[in-house]
């Protein structure tokens, strides 16, 4: 039976990364800046609601599952194991989401420099259709989800996708998470109302690209 229960976590990469540290409980993220800090691109009060509240919200729903993971698969229970995939998916996934969602917003925005600027115009050919895309895409997100400017790196090249839900970019697609834009409703609604697009058109406006370049650069050294 144990043989089984290994065989069945190590089969979904989703599982793989969330167990390869289930007994280190996961914490939410200090913010490097303050809530107000991103206005008037996002108000203090959706920052403060956002990660307060949603994010923190996914970091105690994802330690619970995490808690119940570890106890079936000491019971060799595989039905609970394969019941609880879909909540370690979506709580870890937005955990990790908006982890580097925080990470890559700043009220100093620069533009794109050195590499990544590079990157971004051999795979776009200009910082504005990268944009372009970008924004697309998210706008285009069915419901709630991500646009994200991922990482290939087989083609080592810079791609524009999306992803449904707190689906997270690396276990589900292999794309390594470069930027992402946050397109749940709760991300803008109180600001920006229905118009999604303002949204992400702003949001522009405070992208901390050195944590991004950083992010390129880790992803494009890394085999």
């Amino acid at each position: 039976m144990a043989t089984i229960v290994q065989s069945l976590l190590k089969s979904s990469p989703v599982c793989r990364l969330f167990t390869s540290q289930v007994r280190n409980k996961a914490t939410l993220p200090p913010l490097k800046f303050e809530y107000k800090d991103l206005e008037p691109t996002i108000s203090r009060e959706i920052m403060e609601i956002h990660h307060q509240k949603h994010h923190n919200t996914y970091v105690v729903n994802y330690n619970n599952t995490v808690e119940k993971l570890e106890a079936a698969t000491s019971k060799g229970d595989i039905a609970t194991i394969i019941n609880l995939s879909p909540a370690l998916k979506f709580n870890g996934g937005g955990h990790i989401n908006h982890s580097i969602f925080w990470e890559t917003l700043s009220p100093c925005s620069t533009k794109p420099s050195g590499d990544f600027e590079k990157a971004i115009v051999q795979s776009f050919g200009s910082f504005d259709e990268f944009k372009k895309q970008l924004s697309t895409a998210s706008v285009a997100v069915q419901g709630s989800g991500w646009g994200w400017l991922g990482y290939n790196s087989t083609t080592k090249q810079l791609v524009v996708t999306s992803c449904p839900n707190q689906d997270p970019l690396l276990p589900t697609t292999g794309l390594y998470p470069v930027f992402g834009i946050d397109v749940w409703e709760h991300a803008y609604y109180l600001q920006y109302k229905n118009v999604r697009a303002d949204y992400v058109n702003a949001i522009f406006d405070v992208v901390n690209w050195e944590a991004v370049s950083k992010r390129f650069a880790d992803a494009s050294s890394s085999k």
